[in-house]
């Protein structure tokens, strides 16, 4: 398999101003065809979406020839929703679709943990299942923010799919043997965060001044780029790509030009052995859902 075909083009760009380091904003339905273009020419066959993604499941639909593509979306939060009933996962299934002119998804998971293991998760998980069974969805899965979280999951139920962050500073996937467990499980895995929204890209003197208490971990890591050939992206595909037991790599870009530089560093990437160990445990940096605390 090319490294890009690794690759999953997150999606989140086109219906938000999503990331701590995206400046340019929402992607325009222009650019998203341009993109979307790009993804063919380069092997790339996966979208990763939200029904939460603002107007995103709509943009994919008229924009990027959606039969071309593996597509998986997430239901949305219980804040948003409240209860998710199983009438209500169906019509929200099919509302999706339509947005996304497809027939099936390939994959569709839930957003939170919470929703699987609160008082209505085996209604919410037997909806999932009766969507498999009625050919709305191949998969079904869950997106979660540790591997303690996905523990609790699937020693529960079972699912196809999970998706969980992995980088340079988060590797608790790799570092609590739970990789390994999943794929025993035979249970597909996509990480996302791979740039930790972009944070591991930035330049020192952009990133913001709330991040300023792990100095330690940005000169480290501002080391490593000094003396190596190498640049962060680089490095930050290279740490997934070297596990053949992650199955997609969920990444999202700005214009054609960032897909175009994944791509390349995609296929040039390095051994574990030349990459520098920023590993960190602390989850108010690792999860950015956390960072609004800061």
């Amino acid at each position: 398999m090319r490294a890009t075909n690794k690759i999953a083009l997150g999606t989140a760009q086109f219906g938000l101003n999503y990331g701590v380091a995206n400046q340019s904003g929402q992607i325009n339905n222009s650019m998203a065809k341009d993109v979307f273009s790009y993804c063919v020419e380069a092997g790339i066959d996966t979208l990763d979406t939200a029904m939460a993604y603002g107007d995103s499941e709509s943009v994919i639909g008229s924009a990027s020839g959606s039969s071309k593509f593996k597509i998986i979306t997430k239901l949305p939060p219980l804040e948003y929703v409240g209860r998710l009933e199983k009438a209500l996962v169906k019509d929200m299934i099919r509302e999706s679709l339509v947005k996304l002119k497809a027939d099936q998804l390939e994959g569709l998971l839930l957003h939170s943990s919470r929703q699987l293991l609160g008082a209505d998760g085996e209604k919410i998980y037997e909806a999932l299942e009766e969507a498999k069974v009625d050919g709305l969805v191949k998969k079904i899965g869950i997106s979660v923010y540790s591997p303690e979280e996905a523990s609790k999951i699937i020693s529960q139920y079972k699912i196809d799919l999970i998706q969980m962050p992995f980088n340079l500073l988060d590797q608790r996937l790799i570092k609590s043997g739970f990789l390994g467990k999943l794929k025993e499980e035979n249970i597909e895995v996509h990480v996302r965060s791979v740039f930790l929204q972009g944070l591991l890209l930035m330049d020192p003197y952009e990133r913001p001044s709330k991040f300023s208490k792990w100095s330690g971990i940005w000169q480290e890591w501002q080391n490593w780029l000094d003396n190596n050939p190498y640049t962060a992206m680089h490095a930050c595909l290279s740490l997934p790509l070297a596990f053949p037991e992650i199955d997609r790599i969920v990444i999202g870009v700005d214009n054609v030009a960032q897909l175009r530089e994944v791509q390349e560093a995609a296929n040039q990437r390095l051994s574990l052995l030349d990459l520098p160990n920023l590993a960190c445990d602390d989850e108010s940096l690792i999860n950015p859902s956390l960072w609004s605390n800061l």
